[in-house]
């Protein structure tokens, strides 16, 4: 996989995250522990994303 196709993946899953964290974090009664699992694999993605892209 090249790294331009690797950085289009990531970015996608890291959309989403963010879509799956604010369904969660909408919902009445949101799981805490799974809304800050989700929101350390968006950070891990982050970071990877970051390292790609210097």
């Amino acid at each position: 996989m090249s790294q331009e196709a690797r950085v289009r993946e990531l970015s996608e899953r890291h959309k989403r995250l963010e879509a799956a964290i604010a369904a969660e974090q909408k919902h009445p009664a949101g799981d805490d522990l799974r809304i800050h699992e989700l929101k350390r694999k968006k950070l891990r993605i982050k970071d990877e994303l970051s390292q790609l892209r210097n």
